[in-house]
Formats: structure tokens, C-alpha cells, sequence
């Protein structure tokens, strides 16, 4: 089960280029229900997600990049590119900071990640997080990926 919140940053924070990332590309084979490829880093992914705004269901296997490759070539709508920041939160949290590039350039968001639905529901964001977005679904990467940009807020 992936229980997550996600938010629209009033602003980055400083000095981002000192954290770890990860550069990521991805597509959606399925955006109902959720079958998505990625690419991060050098791994490559297949997942499901069931439908579900802050929990859901997620399964993940690894492909290969021939497999990749493959898949990719059978994604409908735009192929996602982003690089994801990973920042420390507290002891057990890390805030996963997206920035988008192509054709989503210009939105970031930032994603946490609970144990439980009651943690997520309690959970009380930095200032800088802005907007919460984890029940508008135009901020969804699948739907994102049918190319339609959603509105900054």
C-alpha cells in the first residue's frame, strides 16, 4: 500500500543541487488502472497502482532495458521527465521533491510518504510545501502525462 500527500512548493528550498536525486523518465501504458514504465537512473521499472487519491495499491517489478525500451514505445500520451529530489524530513520521512522538464517544465511538486492513513491525515507540512494537491488528480503524473498541464497554483 502507497499512502502519500503531495503539494505544490511556494518555493524551493535552497541549496537543492547538495541533496541526492534521481533522474527519472516514464509513460503510462494504462492511466486506468495505473500501468506505468520507468526509467531511474540506470534501473528500470514496471508498476500498477488501483485507483485511490492518497492510498492505493502499488506493485512494482523490474525490467530490463530492452524491456524498457520495448514498453515505451507503446506509452500512450507524453513521456514524463523530472528530476526527484530526496530531503530529509524528520527520522522517519523524506520529502520526495519532483521538478519536472519537456513538457511539464515548471511544475514541481513534493510528495511524503506515510505508514498509515491516520499518519498521513496528521500530518502537518513546512510552510515552504504550499498547496496541497493529494486529492486533485490533475496533478497526478498519469494524468499529466495525457498532456494537458495542470493550473500553478
Amino acid at each position: 500500500m502507497e499512502i502519500e500527500r503531495k503539494f505544490i512548493p511556494k518555493k524551493l528550498p535552497d541549496n537543492l543541487e547538495q541533496y541526492p536525486y534521481h533522474e527519472i523518465e516514464q509513460g503510462y501504458l494504462c492511466t486506468n488502472p495505473v500501468v506505468r514504465i520507468r526509467k531511474m537512473d540506470h534501473s528500470y521499472f514496471l508498476t500498477y497502482k488501483s485507483s485511490g487519491m492518497m492510498a492505493h495499491e502499488e506493485y512494482e517489478m523490474t525490467l530490463s532495458e530492452e524491456g524498457y525500451a520495448h514498453l515505451r514505445k507503446k506509452t500512450d500520451g507524453i513521456i514524463i521527465t523530472k528530476r526527484r529530489y530526496l530531503l530529509p524530513l524528520d527520522a522517519s520521512h523524506k520529502i520526495e521533491l519532483d521538478i519536472f522538464s519537456g513538457g511539464l517544465a515548471g511544475i514541481c511538486l513534493a510528495e511524503v510518504e506515510f505508514a498509515s492513513i491516520e499518519e498521513a491525515e496528521n500530518f502537518t507540512p513546512p510552510e515552504w510545501f504550499g498547496t496541497d494537491v493529494t486529492y486533485d488528480k490533475r496533478y497526478h503524473n498519469s494524468e499529466m502525462s495525457k498532456g494537458s498541464l495542470p493550473p500553478r497554483i
